[in-house]
């Protein structure tokens, strides 16, 4: 799709709630500018930034005016507004609500799961680490069971439940968590990591 102006990503090049934003316009082809937001340096937090989002979290995205804060807010936005198939935000409701049932999974058990042990491990964040580890294995076993007998997390097709928790799940081993046990979920990572436009995180 060819756009009169890339949309500009204001981001956090080793979060993953900025990766899985960034991995959504990578896979629908969209020219994007990223802008990078040091968040350890405080930048979420300057004047400009909060006009973007008073959260002052990342991503945030600005399309051409509209601006939308929240990885899966812009997840559903971009499928909303540039996949005409509905093939990454199904149509009919039942595929639509599993869809919402895993971007709610991305935005608690994995937050605070893998997500979690990971900022504690990588970061040095002053939090329960065990308390995350346990979180995410649980998260885990579920994840696995679901992959053991589909392709993606919904049926044989990708949708935005399989961008949502891509970004954390892959880096869980950052958070001291091994993956060797899920054979499951790495063959998923890797039907992931094959889709036309994917960029993983950077190490």
């Amino acid at each position: 799709m060819h756009l009169a102006q890339p949309i500009t990503l204001y981001g956090y090049k080793l979060s993953g709630h900025s990766h899985r934003a960034e991995l959504m316009l990578r896979l629908l082809g969209l020219p994007f500018a990223f802008e990078a937001i040091d968040i350890f340096a405080g930048a979420q937090k300057t004047e400009r930034f909060q006009k973007l989002n008073p959260f002052g979290t990342v991503p945030v995205i600005d399309d051409r005016g509209t601006v939308v804060a929240d990885s899966v807010a812009i997840l559903v936005y971009l499928a909303n507004r540039y996949d005409d198939r509905r093939a990454w935000l199904p149509a009919d409701p039942a595929g639509a609500a599993e869809v919402q049932r895993w971007l709610s999974v991305a935005q608690g058990w994995l937050a605070f799961g893998p997500a979690r042990a990971r900022i504690i491990q990588k970061f040095g964040v002053k939090q329960d680490l065990a308390a995350a580890q346990a979180l995410a294995q649980r998260l885990f076993q579920v994840l696995e069971t679901e992959l053991s007998d589909r392709t993606f997390l919904v049926g044989e097709n990708p949708t935005l439940a399989d961008v949502a928790l891509y970004s954390y799940t892959s880096v869980a081993p950052e958070g001291g968590i091994d993956l060797a046990p899920y054979p499951a979920i790495r063959t998923w990572l890797s039907r992931v990591e094959g889709l036309p436009g994917f960029e993983g995180m950077p190490q």
